[in-house]
C-alpha cells in the first residue's frame, strides 16, 4: 500500500510539475502575440470562382492550404472589381462561410471544417439580381447586395445547409441602379439591416421582422461625408462606417427602428480612398485601409462609440490596400495589397499598434474579400 501510495504521490508530483511548465509555455507564447492556428479565406473572382484557404500559423504567417470551388463564376480583374467590403464572410460560430459569385449572380454557402482548412460547398442560390457584390450572415439569415441596386435576402438551415429565398425579401435600393452598393450587414441581434450607396451618398437601413424580411426601409443621408463604404458594428447598437471620399471614419448609434444617429462626424485620416473598416474584439480600435495612399490607419473608440483618430499610417509601403480582416481572439490583422496578388500580416499589439509578420503573395489579379479565423 505504501509503494502504491508513494507512487501516486510521485506522479501527482509529475503532474502538477508538468502543468506549471504548460501554463508557462501559454503564458510565454500569449506574450510573444502567439495564438491558436487559424486560417485566412480569399475570394479568387475568376472564372471558375474559387475560396483560396491560408492555414495560419499560432505566430499569425500563412501558407497556402486549398482552393474550393464555389460553383459559380467571378467577374471582373484589376485592383478591385466589385468595389465592396463583405464579399465573403464567416458565420455561425466560423462552422460556415458565404460568397458571392459576381459572374453568375448567385451566393454559394460552405461548411467548414473543425480546422477551418477544408470547405464542403452546401448551396448556390440566386441573388435575385445582377453582380452581387457583398454578403451579409447573421443566426439564420444572409442577405446579399447587387450591384444592380438590389438586395435578397435568405433563411440558411445549418442542419441541411440550403438557402431558401424570404417571401418579400427582394427589394430594390432607393438608389436603383446607379446606387453603387459599398456593403452590406446586419446587426449583431439581428434587428436592422443596413446598406451603403456610395454614388447617392446615403445609407439605407431596414428593420428586419420575425420572418427575417427587410421592412420599413428608411434612407438616411450620410451626414459624415460623401461617399459612405464599408463598415463594421462595434456592437448592437453602434456602427463605424469610412467615407471613401474624405478618407474618414465616422460613428453612429443604430436605434431598433433602422434610424441612425451621429455619434462622431468624420475623422479624417490623412489617406486617401479610406473604404475598409475592421474592429478589434475588444471594441478599443479600428483599422482602416487606405488604397489610395498605400497604408493603414488606426483609430481609438470610446465606450459610448466616438472615435479619435490614433495613427494615420500605422501601417504603411502597402500598395493598394483593401480588403482587411482580424483574427478571431484580434492578435493578427490582414490586409490584400490589390494592385500586387499579395497578403500582409501584422501583429496586433496591446496600444493598437501593428508589427509586421511578413507578407503572402500568389493571389489572382481581380481577387476580392477577406475573412480570417
Amino acid at each position: 500500500m505504501y509503494q502504491v501510495r508513494g507512487l501516486f504521490t510521485r506522479c501527482a508530483a509529475v503532474c502538477a510539475v508538468v502543468l506549471a511548465l504548460a501554463s508557462l509555455s501559454t503564458k510565454s507564447s500569449m506574450a510573444q502575440g502567439l495564438d491558436q492556428p487559424g486560417a485566412v479565406y480569399v475570394l479568387s473572382n475568376q472564372s471558375p470562382n474559387s475560396v483560396l484557404v491560408y492555414a495560419r500559423s499560432a505566430n499569425g504567417t500563412l501558407s497556402f492550404s486549398g482552393s474550393f470551388l464555389t460553383g459559380g463564376t467571378g467577374a471582373g480583374t484589376g485592383v478591385d472589381p466589385l468595389g465592396s467590403q463583405g464579399s465573403i464572410v464567416l458565420a455561425g460560430g466560423n462552422r460556415f462561410l458565404f460568397a458571392v459569385n459576381g459572374g453568375s449572380n448567385d451566393v454559394s454557402a460552405f461548411a467548414v471544417d473543425a480546422q477551418g482548412l477544408r470547405l464542403r460547398l452546401l448551396d448556390r442560390k440566386s441573388s435575385g439580381g445582377t453582380m452581387p457584390v457583398s454578403v451579409a450572415a447573421q443566426g439564420n439569415l444572409v442577405y446579399v447586395v447587387n450591384a444592380s441596386g438590389s438586395i435578397q435576402g435568405f433563411t440558411f438551415d445549418p442542419v441541411s445547409g440550403h438557402l431558401s429565398a424570404i417571401s418579400g425579401a427582394t427589394q430594390a435600393l432607393p438608389g436603383g441602379a446607379s446606387a453603387g452598393p459599398g456593403q452590406i450587414g446586419i446587426s449583431p441581434d439581428g434587428a436592422v439591416l443596413i446598406v451603403t450607396e456610395k454614388s447617392t451618398n446615403t445609407i439605407d437601413t431596414w428593420q428586419i421582422n420575425s420572418q427575417g424580411a427587410a421592412v420599413n426601409g428608411t434612407t438616411t443621408g450620410s451626414g459624415s461625408g460623401t461617399v459612405p463604404f464599408g463598415f463594421t458594428f462595434i456592437q448592437p447598437g453602434l456602427l463605424l462606417l469610412t467615407d471613401a471620399g474624405l478618407s474618414a471614419v465616422a460613428s453612429y448609434q443604430v436605434n431598433d427602428d433602422g434610424s441612425l444617429n451621429l455619434i462622431t462626424g468624420a475623422v479624417p485620416d490623412g489617406g486617401k480612398a479610406n473604404c475598409w473598416v475592421v474592429v478589434t474584439k475588444n471594441g478599443r480600435y479600428a483599422y482602416a485601409s487606405n488604397t489610395g495612399s498605400g497604408n493603414v490607419s488606426s483609430y481609438t473608440i470610446a465606450r459610448e462609440g466616438s472615435v479619435t483618430l490614433l495613427n494615420t499610417a500605422a501601417a504603411g509601403s502597402l500598395v493598394a490596400p483593401i480588403d482587411a480582416a482580424l483574427s478571431e481572439n484580434g492578435q493578427f490583422f490582414f490586409i490584400r495589397e490589390g494592385a500586387t496578388g499579395t497578403m500582409a500580416g501584422f501583429h496586433v499589439e496591446s496600444d493598437g499598434s501593428l508589427t509586421p509578420i511578413g507578407t503572402t503573395g500568389g493571389l489572382p489579379n481581380g481577387a476580392q474579400g477577406l475573412a480570417a479565423r
